[in-house]
């Protein structure tokens, strides 16, 4: 019976953990470029244990020094096959004077939280 019941406990245990097992979104690498109308592109690598629908990472922002959100690329789909995966996001508008920002990923569970990554906007 002892043996039953830890069996049961040690199960449980496994299933509960699955919400949580994916961590947060991490940002492994940004590939920044200015474009001729003064926007900027980024190409941003994200790594995550995505698990579906109910745990996946969902989107990533870029991050002006003082916290401000430049712009933010929605990832409508769990990747759960491709990890880690690239999304690029064109158009981002960078205030004058801005020499670096920073990207953040988010993922549905956890919200914010994981490895960001800051780069240098070259000139």
């Amino acid at each position: 019976m002892r043996k039953q019941c830890l069996a049961l406990t040690a199960a449980l245990l496994i299933s509960m953990s699955g919400a949580s097992a994916a961590g947060e979104a991490d940002v492994v690498d940004v590939r920044a470029t200015a474009s001729a109308n003064g926007t900027w592109s980024f190409d941003v690598t994200v790594l995550h244990g995505d698990e579906g629908w109910d745990h996946y990472a969902n989107r990533w922002d870029v991050l002006a020094p003082d916290g401000t959100i430049l712009g933010t690329r929605t990832l409508h789909h769990p990747h759960e096959t491709e990890q880690p995966f690239t999304r690029s996001l064109r158009g981002v508008p960078v205030p004058e004077g801005v020499v670096s920002v920073t990207i953040r990923a988010n993922d549905s569970v956890h919200g914010t939280g994981g490895r960001e990554f800051s780069v240098s906007l070259p000139k």
